[in-house]
């Protein structure tokens, strides 16, 4: 579905993807993990071409995504949604118009249909009733849900979640969790989640790759992640360091 070859990426002096190479499989959840500042939302942000590696390959379902025109670049984003750490919903507009606006700028839709499917979205996530309301009158947890429900809108093929529970309490972390494992049980999309939650996110992803020092140190099941000889995801899994992570 989505694979990246021999990623370089810096930033000035700072080398963050060094010569990564990951296979992302169709129709599962994957997720990607490692310490902080380690570099995976700027991955994320290669996936979707938010960035352009200094050198090495990006394809989506065959076709890359680097060096292409504004318009196919577009056309490729088409088959993404993405939930954003910080949600990203617009405080001047209402559940509805929030989660309406990809049908209204990337569909001919009437507003009929509109209207049947932005309800339908929402009652998909777990929200009824709730549209009228403006992002500032809801809970950290409903956001989520909302920026959830804008996501799946548009039936995209891929999904990206960046740390979709950070801020969040461990009751609601757990519900988010609960609900992505949901959606993606009824679209079949395929999911990249960027997460730090450890030990959770291992009953929510059916693949895990480590980042660690630019590269994937391993990506296998959740199983083979948990029962690693390496060393450094021994140490990261734990959470025994005081520090960064040391190799032995």
């Amino acid at each position: 579905m989505i694979t990246l070859r021999n990623i370089y990426k810096s930033f000035g002096s700072q080398k963050v993807l060094d010569g990564l190479d990951l296979d992302i499989p169709r129709g599962k959840i994957t997720a990607i993990i490692g310490p902080s500042g380690e570099g995976k939302s700027v991955l994320l942000k290669h996936l979707i071409g938010l960035l352009q590696p200094d050198s090495g390959t990006v394809q989506v379902e065959g076709e890359s995504i680097l060096n292409v025109g504004r318009g196919e670049l577009n056309r490729i984003r088409e088959k993404f949604g993405m939930l954003f750490q910080n949600v990203a919903l617009f405080d001047s507009m209402t559940v509805f118009e929030n989660v309406a606006f990809p049908l209204q700028e990337k569909t001919p839709l009437d507003k009929d249909e509109i209207r049947s499917r932005v309800l339908s979205a929402l009652e998909d996530v777990g929200l009824k009733n709730i549209e009228q309301k403006y992002p500032d009158e809801l809970s950290g947890g409903m956001k989520k849900r909302v920026g959830l429900a804008r996501a799946v809108v548009l039936e995209p093929k891929i999904i990206l979640f960046d740390e979709p529970t950070t801020g969040l309490d461990p009751i609601i972390k757990r519900a988010i969790h609960q609900l992505i494992i949901d959606t993606h049980l009824k679209f079949g999309f395929t999911a990249v989640i960027v997460s730090h939650e450890i030990p959770d996110i291992f009953d929510v992803a059916q693949n895990v790759a480590m980042l660690f020092r630019g590269k994937i140190l391993q990506h296998g099941t959740p199983d083979e992640i948990r029962n690693s000889d390496d060393p450094a995801i021994r140490q990261f899994i734990s959470g025994s360091l005081d520090g960064p992570i040391q190799m032995i």
